[in-house]
């Protein structure tokens, strides 16, 4: 055996015991959902063909149990999206990465981003590709400087700069790359670099709300991404249940959010974008319905009168509405599966290890009634053990985690609620 093979075996083996799959964990064990792999296929076809009709493409919200697979889904979908020349990024949504806060998501997403068959940081790699005598090119510097879209002129002036390429320094280069990942960037500094290649009087520069910009980034980057020769930006979103546990006013914002991730906000498309988010299979259960959301937020948004909390009400029952009729469940564990997912397990296990595990030693749980994590940890547990202590018998016990989602005080930001400031 190669030592590559054997260091892709112990990553994808320290990636299962950890309960954090990655792509080394993925191949070895593959998908166990394949309908919804199906779907998602069909879904970045529609994807690329929605584009040129300035649509974009419906996305996916996925259910299931903690621990039942989700996050290897997701990263089993960012194989495929890769595979399809698509722009990918898996960002797990967090305190620090919080479904209401459009910048937020965005810089994660950024910093998360891959692309196919190169490394290193993604925007700059697919800003070096831009061919700016390309018809794709061509076209996207046309939709970027057209009045009728509604983009701040900090873009066009920032792309135009960048075509300079006479005129480039490392410097600016690198702060206009930062500029469309999600850094400020400073009206003083645009007007002065335009002044120095006499296009001042070109571009008005305009003042943005930090918070406007990072909405257009998200229809700004995936026609850079095309523009590039890339399909387009595929946006994978984990744990987004954690919706459940901010204020009131938050989850207002974060169910509008998640309403425009999968395409049906009025009048916000984001042609190029197409994403799957996923979320706890009792979170409708425990959040809409017990908590009552469904008509508490609106309520109470409704009840403001302002014009901007109205739009909110309506955004946010949106959102609701999708996670109640749209989501789509992941398959039901069976015995096949386990016993499946048990032997191709094992395969990694000898090959990482080259220590071969006992068949009929383990007395393989195989309640359909436990999750996928719950047995993929406990065979490696009950493996390393006996591995490593031959002469003892391992007994483990297990213990059933789920997520809560009862309100976190330390979330709220009063800030974020008043009217956002100008990005510098």
């Amino acid at each position: 055996m190669t030592t590559d093979k054997r260091t892709e075996s112990r990553r994808a083996i320290e990636a299962l015991r950890a309960g954090v799959p990655n792509q080394d964990a993925v191949r070895a064990l593959g998908s166990s959902q394949p309908d919804l792999e199906a779907k998602f296929k069909q879904q970045l076809q529609v994807a690329k063909q929605s584009f040129p009709t300035g649509k974009q493409a419906p996305g996916m919200l996925v259910a299931g149990e903690f621990g039942a697979g989700k996050s290897h889904l997701l990263e089993h979908f960012q194989s495929i999206a890769l595979a399809e020349n698509f722009v990918c990024s898996k960002v797990v949504i967090s305190k620090e990465t919080p479904l209401y806060e459009p910048a937020k998501v965005y810089r994660s997403a950024m910093q998360e981003a891959r692309i196919p068959r190169k490394i290193g940081h993604a925007l700059s790699e697919i800003a070096s590709s831009l061919q700016f005598e390309s018809p794709g090119f061509t076209d996207f510097e046309r939709w970027v400087n057209s009045p009728d879209v509604p983009l701040s002129t900090r873009f066009a002036a920032s792309l135009y700069l960048f075509r300079q390429e006479k005129h480039h320094d490392d410097e600016m280069k690198d702060r206009i790359i930062r500029f469309w990942s999600g850094d400020p960037v400073g009206v003083g500094d645009l007007k002065k670099w335009l002044k120095e290649i006499k296009e001042a009087a070109t571009y008005k520069i305009d003042k943005a709300p930090a918070k406007e910009l990072a909405i257009q980034r998200y229809s700004f980057t995936p026609r850079l991404m095309i523009a590039a020769g890339y399909s387009g930006w595929v946006l994978l979103l984990d744990e987004v249940e954690l919706i459940g546990r901010y204020s009131l006013r938050q989850r207002a914002r974060a169910y509008a959010e998640l309403a425009r991730f999968i395409g049906k906000l009025e009048g916000a498309s984001l042609p190029g974008i197409t994403c799957v988010l996923t979320i706890t299979k009792d979170f409708e259960s425990a959040v809409l319905a017990e908590r009552n959301d469904a008509e508490r937020i609106p309520g109470k948004l409704r009840a403001g009168g302002s014009e901007a909390d109205l739009l909110l009400a309506s955004q946010a029952e949106r959102g609701m509405q999708i996670i109640r009729r749209d989501k789509l469940e992941l398959e039901p564990l069976t015995h096949e599966t386990i016993h499946k997912t048990f032997d191709r397990l094992r395969e990694v296990y000898v090959s990482a290890y080259g220590w071969e595990p006992p068949i009929d030693y383990i007395q393989l749980d195989t309640s359909i009634s436990a999750r996928m994590r719950q047995h993929v940890k406990r065979c490696i547990a009950e493996w390393d053990l006996t591995r490593l202590y031959p002469d003892h018998k391992p007994n483990l016990e297990v213990h059933d985690v789920r997520p809560g989602y009862e309100e976190m005080p330390e979330l709220e930001a009063p800030a974020e609620d008043s009217p956002s400031g100008n990005e510098a």
